[in-house]
Order: C-alpha cells, then sequence, then structure tokens
C-alpha cells in the first residue's frame, strides 16, 4: 500500500519551477492560487527534497554534529511521535540542519507539520544522534539513493499517510515519475516563458517510459493563469 501522490507544482509555460520569472508580479499573485489550492487539497504530509527543503524551511543552516561525535545509533527507522501532517523531507545523506520537529510557517498549508527525514543507509550515526536530540523522525529508503516505492510503503504504514503533495524540486519530482508513483498532477501554470538559463525543468532528471495522463479539470486563475488537473490514466 502507499500513499495517493498529487504532484502540485508552480510551473511557467515553458515548464520552469525556477527563474527568472519567478521574480515577476504575475508569479507572485499565482503563488498564492497554487497555496490555496495546496490548503484545498487537505492532504496528510507534503514531500519536497532537500534543495527545497533548504530554500523554504531551513534557512541553508547546516546541522552542527560535534555534540554527536562517537555516537553510536541502529540504523533503524525512528518514530517520534505520530502526527496528523508531516513534512516528508528527501534528503538522502542527511544535510539538512532542522532546528525544530515541526515546520513553522505562515502558511496554514505548512505549519505544524512534523518533519519526517528520508534517509539512505549511506548516513552518520551522529546525524541519526542530531535527529532523535530534535525529536524528528526518519526512516531508511535504499543503500546509497532513495527507493520511492519502499518510501512510500513506509510512510503509508508506519504514519498512516494515505494522501501526499508530492511538492518538488525538479530531481525529487523525476524520483517519483521514474517510479510510476504520480497519481494525479495539480500545476499552476503562469502565462510567462523564462527566459533564464539557470532555470530548472518540472522534471529535470526523469528517466522513465511514456505514461498517460487525462485532463480531469481545468480553470481559468486570476494574472491569465491556469490550473491543470489531470489524473493517471488506468
Amino acid at each position: 500500500m502507499k500513499p495517493y501522490i498529487i504532484l502540485h507544482m508552480l510551473v511557467s509555460i515553458d515548464g520552469k519551477i525556477t527563474g527568472d520569472y519567478m521574480n515577476t508580479d504575475t508569479a507572485n499573485a499565482l503563488c498564492e492560487e497554487y497555496y490555496r489550492i495546496n490548503r484545498e487539497y487537505k492532504a496528510d504530509a507534503f514531500a519536497c527534497g532537500r534543495i527545497t527543503m533548504e530554500g523554504s524551511f531551513t534557512g541553508g543552516i547546516k546541522p552542527d554534529l560535534t555534540p554527536y561525535k562517537g555516537a553510536k545509533i541502529p540504523h533503524e527507522d525512528y518514530i517520534a511521535k505520530q502526527h496528523d501532517y508531516y513534512a516528508v523531507s528527501i534528503d538522502p545523506h542527511g544535510r539538512l540542519g532542522w532546528q525544530n520537529s515541526e515546520i513553522k510557517d505562515e502558511d496554514p498549508g505548512y505549519d505544524n507539520a512534523h518533519v519526517i527525514e528520508v534517509l539512505t543507509d549511506d548516513i552518520s550515526d551522529e546525524y541519526l544522534a542530531f535527529l532523535k536530540e530534535k525529536g524528528i523522525s526518519y526512516i531508511f529508503c535504499g543503500k546509497d539513493k532513495i527507493d520511492v516505492k519502499l518510501m512510500n510503503e513506509k510512510l503509508y504504514s508506519l504514519f498512516n499517510i494515505k494522501k501526499l503533495m508530492l511538492e518538488g524540486g525538479g530531481l525529487t519530482d523525476s524520483l517519483f515519475l521514474d517510479a510510476d508513483s504520480i497519481d494525479e498532477m495539480s500545476l499552476v501554470v503562469v502565462p510567462l516563458v523564462d527566459g533564464s538559463k539557470t532555470g530548472i525543468d518540472l522534471f529535470a532528471g526523469k528517466n522513465c517510459d511514456v505514461q498517460e495522463y487525462e485532463l480531469a479539470n481545468c480553470k481559468k486563475l486570476p494574472q491569465n493563469g491556469l490550473w491543470l488537473n489531470y489524473k493517471k490514466r488506468k
């Protein structure tokens, strides 16, 4: 069993999820629509990769592992607490310096989400001790890279996560797509083409066969934006 997974992203017309277009008034206005739609899904959890979590929630802080030098921690899944809402942090090598076990954010769509770190076996005991001291849950999902199917099974069985919002970045979205795990796509389209060379594609590292989705809904948004909703063809 696995959660029902919705990819929810803000994109430019040319499929960029980052870039210069994000600094426009149009994109800022449609970001508010993005957050509104996010809340309306009423998911049990949201998931992001390390880079997105670092930029949005940890502020680039690195973990100070000095106090945990020499720690010996079993490499076993750790459930710090059961909660009604989770932030699933896909951080294969343990680089995020969380300061709290729950997200603190002005947007109620993210606030108070309990952090679950998704790790590989390639992790130090010191980092596990750091997470335990912070009261952060963690699960092991692969030897040296994330096994998405195993992660989905554990999120469902250990935390009862039945609906998961996947919110990037591009490499993380590709991991889920390659694992054929995305049940639905919710795309808020900004009516701009990004001209920067550094913009990241929606699926920045995909390596999968063709997958087919059906249009379930389409709505015009303010600022000439568009909400496109696709569901996986059975």
